[in-house]
This record gives C-alpha cells, structure tokens and sequence, in this order.
C-alpha cells in the first residue's frame, strides 16, 4: 500500500492525553528545575518525586544521569551541544506529558534561551519552571565530585559558574535557596504549587 502526502497516518487514531490522564487519575504538567550544580536540584527532584507517588501520582525524573548515559551520549558540552542537549529532553518529556504522567527534569540549562525552547516545546500551559536559587560559594562547599575545583584549575571547560555563565530565570513560578531551607520545607512549597494543578481536588494535608 503506498500512501501519498500522510506522513503521520496513525496520530488521530491514537488515544489521547485526555484518555491516559482519565486512566491515571491526574493532570500530567513538566516541572523543570534549573540551577547551578551543586544547587540541590536532583535531591528535591527525587523528594518530590517521593511525595507525589505517596500520593499516587506517577511520575518520571530525568536528569544528566538517566540522559547523559543514553538517548544524549554523543553530546559534548559546547554550547551547540547544551542546546541540543536540552531540545532532545524537551521532546521527550512532552512524549510523557502526553502520556499523562507527571515529569521532573532536573538540568542546570543555563540560558533563557534553552528554558524558552523547552517550555516552546512542551508547551507553556505544561510548564512549571522552578529555579534553585542557592549560591555559587554553597554550591562549590557541596561538591561532591569535585568539579568545581577541576574548573577552577582549568581542568573542565565551559563549566556553568565559573567559566561558562548561568542566566538566573526572568520569572519562573517558584523559587527556592536550599541554603535556606529544608528539603521538607522546599517540598512543602513545591507541591503548594504542583498539587492544584496536577489534581485539582486533592488538599495539601
């Protein structure tokens, strides 16, 4: 059968959002936090996470782990590369969007410029923008790996912070310094946030 000007026969006999977000009782929403390494950005990602599936909300992390290893392994850190980098992540979580799950990415994406182009792609109305505010000096006292200080001595290139900028978000929907604050308290204000949206009956008990 040779078929003529469809390229995508199959998208209106497909099920919809509405039906996966009907089976899982629950509006599916992007929570993108962005900020430097270091900022706590992975550990509130993985709290909330948590939080939401004690709830019975599902949900899916991704993160320069899970991304890094696999669908993004042939990318640098060039700022080409980061913004392919952060278009491929946006692609595939509005596949889960649409699936009617619940998606936390949890990326430094240090520009405007890329946090537009996700939320373009996801689409604005789906798009949480949360920015871990915490301090470069905190941030370099966390650093586990020790990549500050291989920065530092010139040993990594472009590294955000330090010899690569960070652009702080224009007006994202919340943001935390979690110098400041616990990661129950940090939890409490994201899903004072997340919960009207993603399932408008459900309190904050």
């Amino acid at each position: 059968m040779i078929m003529k000007n469809n390229i995508y026969p199959i998208f209106d006999k497909m099920l919809q959002r509405s039906d996966k977000e009907q089976l899982l009782k629950q509006h599916s929403v992007m929570i993108w936090f962005t900020g430097l390494s270091g900022s706590g950005k992975s550990t509130l990602a993985i709290a909330l996470e948590r939080e939401l599936h004690r709830r019975g909300l599902l949900c899916r992390i991704l993160d320069g782990d899970n991304i890094r290893s696999g669908i993004n392994n042939n990318l640098g850190f060039s700022p080409e590369d980061r913004i392919e980098n952060i278009r491929r992540i946006a692609e595939v979580s509005k596949l889960f969007v649409d699936s009617g799950i619940i998606t936390i990415a949890a990326f430094i994406s240090p520009s405007n410029e890329m946090r537009k182009l996700a939320s373009d792609i996801i689409g604005k109305d789906d798009f949480i923008e949360v920015f871990i505010d915490t301090p470069l000096e905190v941030c370099e006292e966390r650093d586990v790996k020790g990549l500050y200080a291989k920065a530092r001595r010139g040993e990594i290139k472009e590294f955000t912070g330090i010899s690569a900028p960070f652009e702080q978000p224009e007006h994202p929907d919340l943001r935390l310094d979690t110098s400041k604050l616990e990661i129950g308290d940090s939890v409490k204000k994201l899903l004072e946030l997340i919960l009207p949206k993603v399932k408008p009956e459900t309190t904050n008990n």
